[in-house]
């Protein structure tokens, strides 16, 4: 490049920081430091995580830039502060590590970084400390939430529940509550009489919420079966809110990408239920009736186990591995009669897209792709493993590949650049 190309990071932890426009003021305030020093700042070139956590690396704009950076892109970056980069010093050391070594120059606004040794100690407390300073924000907002929930007060919550309106301290008089929405406790009251009286299924709630025209919290008229799964397990609505249902802990890893979600979730974590008896109870105005509650649970109780006592079929071979290339959806098996007279027993094997199941998307698909015939997909897919099992080679040369991307890839690229920074750190310094 014959002029220094520019580019700027910044990061807010939270999505209510990035509605208050916090990034903006990072953003506005690089712009203004890069034409301060003379240089200009393409477009394209500004990398901005709007409510990433500063604890994982896995940000959509931190991803790029590195991307960026490995392919000679850049030559100066800006950042705020290194505590934008990452919270954890470990992090931030692999990152300042990995774009010094390609030759970038890093500019922190809170403070200019040289290359001495007093700087670059200077550069590890500030990581300390930041990691020290978020460990110690989650700890008193835990225990201030407890305090709240101990004392009765909504305010520990994350939210209010379909069928209740959240009034905050401000608006209420210095304590916040649930307010009950009649509308929509009318229909918290009907779910629970379907389901607990008239047994009917989480699905054939859906389908009747959705014939009455009756809208979610979002606006739209299509009912989920996990949506009323967790609205009937929910305590609040007999008058019991439970605070610490449930604890998040690091995601397991995915075998695939959960669909229409490329990009990693700004809040990569796992839920975790926690028995009932370290729950705290928050008393709110009831819904439905006890009674009628346990009713419900008893009826989910029996579908589960139903659904349990179920042989399941192993006819689909290939059931939730085939992927639809036009929607993105997996296959599932369906069995149809023959077009000649109706036998029971002689039925054909199809697998179909979920995508084309209108009933799924409020009676408008999403995917026209037909269905496949079973056996014939299934051949093809047998016909190309036999191929790799009749040839030792490609086996060979598949594991070999496997193998290696296994040693580099199964651990996180963090990880491998820390232990590569110890090393360094740890050998033995040769005489001249």
């Amino acid at each position: 490049m014959t002029e220094t190309q520019c580019a700027l990071y910044a990061r807010v932890s939270s999505e209510a920081q990035a509605r208050d426009n916090t990034i903006a003021s990072q953003v506005i305030a690089l712009q203004e430091r890069i034409a301060t020093d003379g240089f200009m700042l393409e477009p394209g070139y500004s990398y901005v995580d709007d409510g990433y956590s500063g604890s994982t690396l896995l940000r959509p704009a931190l991803e790029r830039l590195r991307d960026a950076v490995a392919g000679g892109q850049v030559d100066r970056l800006y950042v705020h502060a290194p505590d934008r980069l990452a919270r954890c010093y470990a992090h931030q050391a692999l990152l300042i590590d990995e774009f010094r070594r390609t030759g970038v120059e890093i500019v922190f606004l809170n403070r200019p970084i040289g290359g001495t040794a007093e700087d670059d100690l200077l550069l590890q407390v500030q990581g300390v400390i930041a990691e020290y300073e978020r460990a110690k924000i989650l700890e008193r907002s835990r225990r201030g939430r407890r305090h709240a929930a101990r004392s009765g007060s909504v305010s520990a919550l994350t939210g209010a529940p379909f069928g209740y309106r959240y009034v905050s301290r401000d608006q209420s008089g210095g304590l916040a509550r649930f307010e009950v929405v009649e509308e929509e406790a009318h229909i918290v009251r009907l779910i629970f009489a379907w389901v607990g009286l008239d047994r009917m299924s989480l699905r054939g709630v859906c389908r009747r919420l959705e014939q009455i025209g009756c809208r979610t919290r979002t606006g739209t008229t299509h009912w989920y079966a996990s949506t009323i799964r967790g609205m009937l397990a929910n305590p609040a609505y007999i008058g019991r809110a439970a605070f610490g249902r449930a604890r998040y802990v690091p995601p397991r890893p995915r075998l695939r990408p959960i669909r229409g979600h490329s990009q990693p979730s700004p809040h990569a974590t796992s839920r975790v239920p926690v028995p009932p008896e370290e729950w705290i109870e928050i008393p709110v105005p009831p819904l439905v009736d006890p009674t009628e509650f346990e009713a419900v649970h008893a009826q989910l109780e029996e579908n589960r186990k139903r659904k349990r006592q179920r042989t399941p079929s192993s006819d689909w071979l290939l059931q939730g591995l085939a992927v639809c290339r036009r929607c993105g959806y997996a296959y599932y098996g369906k069995r149809a009669p023959r077009a000649r007279k109706y036998d029971p027993t002689d039925t054909l094997r199809y697998y179909r897209c979920i995508g084309t199941d209108g009933y799924r998307f409020s009676g408008h698909p999403v995917c026209d792709n037909p269905q496949v015939r079973g056996d014939h997909l299934e051949e093809a897919v047998w016909d190309q493993v036999k191929g790799l099992l009749e040839d030792p080679r490609r086996m060979a040369e598949e594991y070999r590949r496997r193998l290696l991307a296994a040693r580099d890839e199964v651990r996180e690229p963090e990880e491998i650049a820390c232990e590569k920074l110890l090393a360094d750190a740890v050998k033995p310094k040769l005489p001249k």
